[in-house]
Order: C-alpha cells, then sequence, then structure tokens
C-alpha cells in the first residue's frame, strides 16, 4: 500500500504540471494576436495532451481509487474520494472546454482564423484553469490522504 500511496503522490505531482504551467503563462498568452496563438497552439502544444496530461489525470484517478478502496481509516477514504473527485472535474473541464477548442484548431490557418479566435482562446484558457485548481486540490487530497493512511500504520 505504501507504493501506491507513493506513486498516487507522484502522479498528483505530474497532473499539476501542465495545468499550473498553463496558468502561469496565460498573462503572456491573453497578449498575442490571433496568428502567434494559432501558431502555438498547432506546434507548441501537440502531443503534450496523450503522453502527459491524460495519462496523468487518469491515471491519477485509478490510483486515488485503488487507494480508497484499501485505505482502512474513514478519514483516509473521504481524502482518497475527494482528489479522485478532483480528477473527474479535471477530466470533466478537458472534455467540456479543451477538446472542442483543440479538435477546432487543428484544421484552422493563419487565413482562416475565424474572427470569434479570442473566444476560443477564452475557453481553451479557462479549461486549464479549472484543471489547474482541481489538481492543485488533489495533491493537497492525496497528500493528506498519504499522510493519514502512513500515520495508520504507524500507530500502535
Amino acid at each position: 500500500m505504501h507504493r501506491l500511496r507513493l506513486l498516487a503522490l507522484v502522479v498528483a505531482v505530474i497532473a499539476l504540471l501542465a495545468p499550473a504551467a498553463h496558468v502561469l503563462e496565460m498573462p503572456n498568452k491573453l497578449r498575442i494576436d490571433g496568428p502567434l496563438w494559432l501558431a502555438v497552439q498547432q506546434s507548441l502544444y501537440r502531443g503534450w495532451g496523450p503522453f502527459v496530461g491524460g495519462p496523468a489525470e487518469i491515471g491519477g484517478l485509478v490510483l486515488t481509487l485503488a487507494c480508497f478502496v484499501m485505505a482502512g481509516a474513514r478519514r483516509a477514504r473521504a481524502l482518497w474520494l475527494a482528489a479522485a473527485t478532483c480528477y473527474v472535474v479535471m477530466l470533466l473541464a478537458f472534455f467540456m472546454f479543451n477538446a472542442p477548442v483543440n479538435a477546432a484548431v487543428d484544421s484552422w490557418t493563419a487565413a482562416t482564423l475565424p474572427a470569434d479566435w479570442a473566444s476560443y482562446r477564452a475557453k481553451w484558457e479557462t479549461g486549464h484553469a479549472i484543471a489547474a485548481v482541481f489538481a492543485a486540490g488533489a495533491l493537497i487530497f492525496v497528500f493528506s490522504a498519504h499522510r493519514t493512511d502512513a500515520a495508520i500504520v504507524r500507530a500502535p
């Protein structure tokens, strides 16, 4: 159980990295023009979701649910369930905000950039901001659950 909890903690850190990076870069990205924003979306971020974001969020959900099932104490189980709920919200935010924008942006060029491109940018940034808040929550809950479970194991 210790290794599973530790893995859940590592995955929680990884799941926070990308959304937190997006929030930190948001002020600068909100100042760039449409063609440059499109170029960034189509080149810089390609591949991150399937190789980092998605596996970390899904892995985090699976690990926290496994820890929930294996946890003995009521408080630890509540914390693992709260972390799992955070991962579910992160995944919902992706499918509600980011996935539709990613699908639309894939077919655009600088010449076909729609007049309302900024609304797509706002939707994409909102999805990542929501994900960052819930990724931080997941990390806090996982850390707390890990400590709670570890304290129970050490107790006489």
